[in-house]
């Protein structure tokens, strides 16, 4: 159902799965029977039932032929189909960005420092996430930002995992993000458009470096 529609409970209830998904406390492949997801969540089944076909909806959930829910697993056809359109979306939303970004606009900036203070690469992810969401949203396209929205959750259930996985530790991994922003944030207030889209395109090709198995890719 539309979550324009959906109860508290049912918002609610799809808050807490998503937060847990994405941190690995359900990890890929675990069922989520509704009966005791709705026991665990103090809710009816009835939330929980829309929660799960939102999760469906962004990725993060998928049902069997049985009509069982299950955490969905990202397979590495599913991430290089991430990293193009990534790599399709967000240079020409940074191109775009950088004609519109109002100089009195801090967003940026407060999320840098929010990003910052971050303890948890959990909390990290998110920021990370949220600060390209802006650059969509200082677009003004409204398509593009709608495309990239359709992918958001996956991008994080997945770049959380890397995190998580990766060799380097939360501060280090805290540290290359802040650096790689404030980077970004300079080439877009000072420098031309085309140079905002070609730093975008570089920062997600670089991206790609994280990919499990990566393979070569024509780009």
């Amino acid at each position: 159902m539309p979550a324009s529609t959906a109860s508290p409970r049912s918002d609610a209830a799809l808050t807490r799965l998503r937060r847990q998904i994405i941190a690995a406390g359900r990890p890929a492949g675990s069922l989520l029977a509704e009966a005791a997801v709705a026991r665990e969540l103090d809710v009816s089944r009835v939330p929980v039932r829309e929660a799960l076909f939102a999760l469906e909806r962004e990725g993060l959930v998928e049902f069997s032929d049985t009509g069982r829910a299950y955490v969905r697993t990202l397979s590495p056809e599913d991430f290089e189909e991430l990293f193009v359109m990534r790599l399709t979306l967000e240079p020409t939303a940074a191109r775009l960005a950088a004609t519109l970004l109002r100089s009195d606009d801090d967003r940026l900036e407060r999320n840098v420092n929010a990003t910052i203070k971050s303890r948890t690469l959990e909390e990290l992810t998110a920021l990370d996430l949220d600060f390209h969401a802006l650059v969509l949203e200082f677009s003004g396209n409204r398509r593009l930002i709608k495309c990239w929205q359709s992918l958001r959750y996956e991008l994080e259930l997945w770049l959380a995992d890397l995190h998580r996985n990766h060799h380097t530790k939360t501060r280090q991994t805290r540290d290359m993000t802040v650096a790689s922003h404030l980077k970004f944030i300079r080439v877009l207030r000072e420098e031309t458009p085309a140079a905002a889209e070609r730093m975008m395109r570089q920062h997600i090709l670089g991206w790609r470096e994280w990919l499990p198995n990566p393979q070569p890719t024509k780009v």
